[in-house]
């Protein structure tokens, strides 16, 4: 039997959140609020490219209420979660309640340090567009302390850069940044020589890509190495202090900047029930994307654990792929169950994964086989274009890619650091301020979603 509306409230605007709000936002019994803590939708998998000042942040970033105009039953709210108060039925955040029928959490993961205090004080980490904006600062005012060095020591800690992590984030950064030396800094930094040579690629993992094809995993390491990166598996970073990268094998690496990009673990969600979370704190959910114990809360994307799919009894991995399809199959399910009809069981279809390597390299563990060098190279362009939101984005960074890939120079290389930042701690965040010589860079630390 039918209900009047239904208020459905999502946590969350990354992949998960925002394809179920676009596909439940076609049926009028329901009355959607989308809550965020920014007011864009972005595409991670190109954060390490603007993070190297090769295409602009507006090219991966689209605003959530440009994208809901005409929805008449759609609705942004601006703001972090708090908690959930499950028996009012209604959800806190930092700029006002929400009450709910149905309340979906997407908010995602956050950064993992493992414990690691001064990894997560010092080091850069690079989950969101301020992330990835903040790193290039710090990239590029290293590179004009360098040319300011008066030893080579100090120059050196100056250019070399330390990449912790070897998955696809990881060799991507490692990639885009030796092209970024081969091509740029010798031409605008003559005092620089050997850019890439500083760069250092360090994984636990006994490979590259631990969770791809060995094809791939050759691929990229000899792609890397020929760019110049120093590559070290089966090392960790165990300290990070005094401008000084501490590595488990008792290696030591004077650098000033530490990429972290080693691992993820979800955000807490205040007022769920305490025995609900498995493994990297993720929340865990039955067939349906429920959360275990309550009848109305569903949890999607990197932030859920579902083990009922017998293709991946450990958990489905953390890939927009995932979150996309859980997100589209979650808006079925509630069209469904108002109707009175048996809501779908989730099973991921696997597409495969990619990583790009450098300019024309890349590798694809597709279905049933895998690609490397140019051809997956194509392959990796045309996946990333076509997920972006809006025809002027699409159109704007193929373009900018067409051109940069042509001319190898990008004109991004600009150092901005904003004065006033109240208006940021208004939204509940705490400023840090990192001091470059006589430059600060801010960093933006908000609780929340």
């Amino acid at each position: 039997m039918k209900n009047s509306i239904k208020r459905v409230v999502v946590v969350g605007g990354g992949f998960a959140g925002l394809n179920l709000v676009k596909q439940l936002s076609k049926h009028k019994e329901f009355q959607i609020t989308l809550v965020d803590k920014n007011n864009y939708h972005f595409f991670p998998p190109l954060l390490y490219q603007v993070a190297s000042a090769f295409i602009e942040a507006s090219n991966i970033s689209y605003p959530f209420r440009r994208l809901f105009q005409k929805k008449d039953n759609l609705r942004f709210h601006m703001g972090s979660l708090v908690e959930v108060h499950r028996e009012e039925q209604y959800l806190e955040t930092t700029t006002g309640n929400l009450p709910y029928d149905i309340l979906v959490i997407a908010t995602g993961t956050r950064t993992n340090y493992f414990g690691m205090r001064n990894v997560e004080e010092n080091s850069w980490p690079m989950k969101t567009i301020n992330d990835a904006l903040n790193l290039r600062n710090h990239i590029l005012l290293s590179m004009e302390k360098a040319v300011r060095a008066k030893s080579q020591t100090e120059r050196n800690r100056a250019l070399n850069i330390v990449v912790a992590g070897g998955g696809p984030t990881g060799v991507e950064i490692s990639g885009m940044l030796a092209e970024l030396g081969r091509y740029i800094a010798a031409k605008e930094y003559p005092e620089i020589r050997n850019f890439p040579g500083h760069i250092h690629l360090v994984d636990a993992g006994p490979a590259l890509l631990g969770t791809m094809s060995p094809k791939a995993q050759k691929e990229a390491q000899k792609v890397l190495t020929h760019l110049g990166v120093h590559i070290k598996t089966g090392c960790a970073v165990k300290d990070y202090r005094n401008g000084i990268v501490f590595l488990s094998d008792g290696e030591e690496i004077h650098s000033d900047v530490l990429i972290w990009t080693s691992g993820v673990v979800a955000n807490t969600i205040p007022g769920l029930p305490d025995d609900i979370t498995g493994r990297g704190k993720r929340i865990i959910t039955d067939e349906f994307c429920r959360i275990k114990g309550c009848a109305n809360i569903y949890a999607i994307g990197d932030i859920s654990i579902q083990t009922t799919d017998p293709t991946f009894p450990q958990g489905h991995p953390q890939l927009a792929q995932v979150a996309i399809q859980q997100g589209q199959l979650l808006a079925g399910n509630l069209v469904r169950q108002y109707a009175g009809k048996q809501m779908k069981a989730f099973r991921y279809k696997d597409k495969g994964s990619m990583a790009i390597i450098s300019k024309y390299k890349a590798v694809a563990d597709l279905k049933h086989f895998s690609l490397k060098g140019y051809f997956a190279w194509v392959i990796w362009l045309f996946i990333h274009i076509i997920p972006l939101i809006g025809f002027r984005n699409k159109a704007k960074l193929a373009f900018n890619w067409f051109w940069s890939f042509i001319n190898n120079n990008p004109t991004l290389r600009l150092i901005i650091r904003p004065g006033k930042i109240s208006e940021m701690q208004a939204m509940g965040g705490e400023v840090l301020t990192h001091e470059v010589e006589t430059e600060h860079c801010y960093r933006l630390i908000k609780p929340g979603c």
